[in-house]
């Protein structure tokens, strides 16, 4: 089973990525799990949100505490909060920054694989929004292989209607445009 973390603000769409990537998995015929865990937060307020993905049905119903991967959609939250904590040795840390991935290595002296991706430039672009749920969801499709990228098309047409096309290409930019250093 794999666990993924994601670090984000309410409002920029948190618990649209975890629920996009399950809808993903499941439509790969994988079991999957996506639920946020917030409470009286406002549009601004630091939010987590978690998923489960499985090849065979997925009985735990608690909280994630020690993730595979940990994405960061806010990169202001890099220092403000350890997005490093509980990650596995193995795991890796996807963030949508400017910087490399040496570079937040290196800020965050961890050790483990780091994947950045500047989805917020992207997101301006594509969508005319720094909103980046869906420009992350192709960085973490890209860093974990966790699904194809085609299985994540149908859930965003479906939920985004008249604009899925410009959230799909800012999904693929994202895709193509991570840069990722593994572990030392």
């Amino acid at each position: 089973m794999i666990e993924v973390r994601w670090h984000g603000r309410g409002g920029q769409g948190a618990v649209t990525s975890v629920e996009m990537l399950a809808l993903a998995a499941i439509e790969e015929g994988k079991y999957a799990q996506g639920f946020p865990s917030f409470g009286p937060e406002r549009r601004g307020a630091p939010v987590a949100a978690f998923n489960r993905i499985d090849n065979k049905q997925i009985k735990v119903r608690s909280g994630v505490y020690d993730p595979d991967v940990v994405v960061v959609l806010d990169p202001s939250l890099v220092g403000l909060i350890n997005v490093t904590e509980g990650l596995k040795p193995d795991g890796v840390l996807i963030v949508n920054t400017g910087k490399s991935p040496e570079e937040v290595k290196k800020e965050l002296g961890f050790d483990g694989a780091v994947a950045t991706v500047d989805a917020s430039r992207i997101a301006r672009e594509e969508l005319g929004v720094p909103i980046t749920n869906t420009t992350m969801l192709g960085a973490v499709i890209k860093a974990t292989r966790l699904v194809k990228i085609e299985s994540a098309k149908a859930p965003l047409k479906h939920r985004f209607g008249k604009i899925a096309q410009r959230n799909i290409k800012a999904m693929e930019r994202a895709y193509n445009e991570l840069k990722i250093v593994r572990a030392n």
